[in-house]
C-alpha cells in the first residue's frame, strides 16, 4: 500500500470513528509566530482526503503579527499570491472531552505538491530532534503554564479584569470559588491524553498554574498548544475566561510558561547530578550553551512586546542572564536529582519563556543552543544562589552578569548573533519570525505598556 492510499485509509477509519462518537468536525491546528493557535476546521466526513491533501492556507500566516496585521516585509513571503496545504498529523487526532463535537490536531504546512515548506515551524523542531538523534542524544520536555482566571463579564465590551479567585497564594482555598472549572480542566485534560503533574493557584492574583508531564520535543510542543484548548474550553463551560499572556496587567506578576529540559544519551540523563550540579561534563556543558546564547534563546522563547515587560527582576521571571540550583530567580534553574525523586529527575529549567513563543521554534532555540554547548565541551561557571538583582551594577559586571534585552531591536541584534540559533530556525523562518517581531515593535511604539498588555490580554 502506498503512502497516500495508506493515509486515506487512516482518514477513513478515523472519519468512521470519530463521526460514530458524535464529532462533527476536526480542528487541524497551528501556531504562528507569535505564539497565537491558528487553525483550520473540516467535517470528518472529509478526513479521507484531507489526510492525503490537507486543507488550503495562505502563505501569509507566518507573517501576520500579534494585531493580526500582514507584514509583507519578510523575503518570500513579500505579495498576497501563494496558498499552502495544512495535514493534519493523524497519529495526534485527539476527540476534544470539553467539546464533544469536535476533534483535535496539530497540523504541518506543506507546499501544494506536498514538499517541505521552509516556513513551517513544526518541521524545524523536527529537524532538530533528527539532529540529537543522529548525534545519538533525546531529550524530555515537560512544560508548567501559568495562567489568570478572571469573570466573564456582562457586556462584552467591557474589558476590566475581575478575579475568579482571591487567593491567598498557593492555598486550597482559593480554588474553592473555580473548582468546577480546576475538577473539569483536570477530567478533560486526562480524556484528551494530557498527564498533569499538578494544578495550583499560584502567586499571582487570580493566577493558576498546571504542569504538563515530560515527553519528547515534538509531542510536548503539541500537547502545549492542545492544552491551551482544553483550558480555554473548560473555562467558557464555566462562565470564565483565561488569560494565558505573559503580562495580564502591569499590577500582576505575569505568566510564565517555563520549559524543563533534560538530555539523554543511552538511556541516561546527562544533567543527572546533586545540590553541586550535574555529575558529568556533558551537563553542565548544556547548561554552558543554553546560557552563552541565553539573549539568542529568550527573543524566541519570550519575544513579545507583553515578555519584554514581564521579565522584571524580582518576580521570578529571570531578569539576568545566569544559572543556579533550585534559585528561582535564575533564567536557567537547575533542579537536580535527589534520593527521594532519583537522579534522573534532575532537569533544567528555563523561565524566559511564555505563551507568545511559537512552542517549536522555542524548543529548537533551546535544545540547538544546549547542544552547541556539549559538541563544544563548554564549562559553565560557578552558579549563583542569590538574586544579582540586588546587587550593584559593578558587582554584576565583576561577575559577568548582564541584564537579558530589554527592547525588540535588542533581542534581535542577540538573534543575529547566535550562528547557532539562527542556524536552529533556519533563514526562511528567521526571516519571517523578524519581520513579525518588527511590526509589533512598530505598532507599539507610541502606546503605554498597560496598553499595549490590554490589547493582547487574550490574544493567546
Amino acid at each position: 500500500m502506498s503512502a497516500v492510499e495508506d493515509a486515506r485509509e487512516r482518514g477513513r477509519e478515523l472519519a468512521a470513528a470519530l463521526a460514530a462518537d458524535g464529532v462533527a468536525g476536526l480542528i487541524i491546528a497551528w501556531a504562528d509566530n507569535n505564539g497565537i493557535p491558528r487553525s483550520r476546521t473540516v467535517p470528518v466526513a472529509a478526513l479521507p482526503q484531507v489526510a492525503v491533501s490537507g486543507v488550503g492556507v495562505t502563505t501569509l500566516f507566518s507573517v501576520f503579527d500579534t494585531n493580526d496585521a500582514i507584514t509583507f516585509a519578510a523575503p518570500g513571503l513579500q505579495t498576497p499570491s501563494g496558498d499552502l496545504r495544512l495535514v493534519p498529523q493523524l497519529d495526534r487526532v485527539t476527540r476534544l472531552a470539553g467539546q464533544p463535537a469536535f476533534a483535535w490536531a496539530p497540523g504541518k504546512q506543506v507546499t501544494a505538491d506536498g514538499d517541505p515548506w521552509a516556513f513551517d515551524q513544526r518541521s524545524v523542531l523536527e529537524r532538530t530532534v533528527a539532529r540529537l538523534d543522529e548525534a545519538g542524544y533525546s531529550a524530555l520536555v515537560g512544560y508548567e503554564m501559568e495562567f489568570g482566571v478572571f469573570e466573564q463579564p456582562q457586556d462584552v465590551e467591557d474589558d476590566a479584569l475581575v478575579r475568579a479567585h482571591p487567593g491567598p497564594a498557593y492555598s486550597p482555598h482559593a480554588l474553592l470559588l473555580i473548582d468546577d472549572f480546576v475538577a473539569a480542566v483536570m477530567r478533560d485534560a486526562a480524556a484528551n491524553g494530557l498527564r498533569l503533574g499538578q494544578v495550583h493557584a499560584e502567586y499571582g492574583p487570580a493566577q493558576v498554574e498546571l504542569s504538563l508531564a515530560a515527553t519528547d520535543p515534538v509531542t510536548a510542543a503539541d500537547q502545549q498548544l492542545l492544552a491551551r484548548q482544553t483550558v480555554l474550553a473548560a473555562a467558557e463551560a464555566h462562565g470564565l475566561r483565561v488569560s494565558f499572556a505573559p503580562l495580564p496587567t502591569q499590577a500582576g506578576a505575569g505568566n510564565g510558561w517555563h520549559v524543563h529540559t533534560s538530555l539523554w544519551r543511552g538511556g541516561e540523563n546527562l544533567l543527572a547530578g546533586t545540590a553541586e550540579g550535574p555529575r558529568g561534563t556533558a551537563g553542565g556543558a548544556y547548561i554552558a550553551g543554553l546560557l552563552r546564547d541565553l539573549p539568542a534563546v529568550a527573543a524566541v522563547t519570550a519575544p513579545s512586546l507583553g515578555s519584554l515587560a514581564r521579565i522584571r527582576p524580582g518576580f521570578f521571571a529571570g531578569a539576568f542572564a545566569f544559572w543556579g540550583v533550585e534559585n528561582r530567580e535564575a533564567p536557567l534553574r537547575y533542579v537536580p536529582g535527589s534520593a527521594l525523586l532519583g537522579e534522573d529527575h534532575a532537569n533544567l529549567e528555563l523561565k524566559v519563556s511564555d505563551a507568545s513563543a511559537n512552542p517549536y521554534l522555542a524548543l529548537a532555540a533551546v535544545l540547538s543552543a544546549g547542544m552547541a554547548g556539549v559538541e563544544e565541551n563548554l564549562a559553565p561557571p560557578a552558579p549563583i544562589a542569590e538574586d544579582p538583582g540586588t546587587w550593584k551594577k559593578k558587582e554584576r559586571a565583576a561577575a559577568g552578569i548582564e541584564k537579558l534585552p530589554a527592547s525588540q531591536a535588542e533581542q534581535e541584534e542577540a538573534l543575529s548573533a547566535s550562528p547557532r540559533v539562527t542556524a536552529a530556525l533556519g533563514e526562511e523562518t528567521l526571516g519571517a519570525f523578524l519581520a513579525v517581531r518588527r511590526a509589533d515593535a512598530a505598532w507599539g511604539q507610541e502606546l503605554e505598556t498597560e496598553e499595549v498588555l490590554a490589547a493582547w490580554r487574550w490574544r493567546y
